[in-house]
């Protein structure tokens, strides 16, 4: 089943359902990461997108997006917008991040002077890698160890 099946606009899922769906341990790890080290909350949004419908979370901080979750069965996805601004900070640790999010920043193009990074969360370097990406945009309050 689809994720965007599984709930529809007026039916907003629980975190225990949205986990169950994922199915994988990366998911609370970065919704706990995240909570922890900005001190936010999720943001529970329904999209008609036509790429990835149905209901995603959303961090935000100070007004500025950190990321974006969407459920996928097994895994999910996150987007990363990597603005203007670390750009150059982020074409420099390309070098030391794995080659999928490498291969997926120097494919996606800017728009706007950002690129907004849709990556796949099936390891725990991946996740790594995209929690480091965040960090560019937003410093963490708090240092939580990232060690999975």
């Amino acid at each position: 089943m689809e994720w965007y099946q599984s709930a529809g606009v007026g039916q907003q899922p629980t975190e225990k359902q949205i986990a169950n769906f994922v199915g994988n341990p990366l998911w609370a790890f970065a919704n706990d990461y995240l909570r922890r080290a900005y001190l936010v909350q999720p943001q529970y949004n329904y999209s008609c997108c036509s790429m990835r419908p149905g209901w995603n979370i959303r961090y935000a901080k100070n007004g500025k997006t950190l990321c974006t979750f969407y459920p996928m069965s097994g895994y999910f996805s996150m987007l990363v917008v990597i603005g203007s601004k670390e750009i150059a900070e982020a074409e420099l640790m390309m070098s030391m991040l794995s080659k999928y999010v490498s291969n997926v920043f120097s494919e996606t193009a800017a728009g706007h002077g950002a690129k907004w990074l849709m990556l796949d969360i099936q390891s725990k370097d991946t996740l790594l890698d995209a929690l480091k990406l965040v960090s560019l945009r937003v410093k963490p309050k708090n240092k939580i160890e990232m060690g999975l």
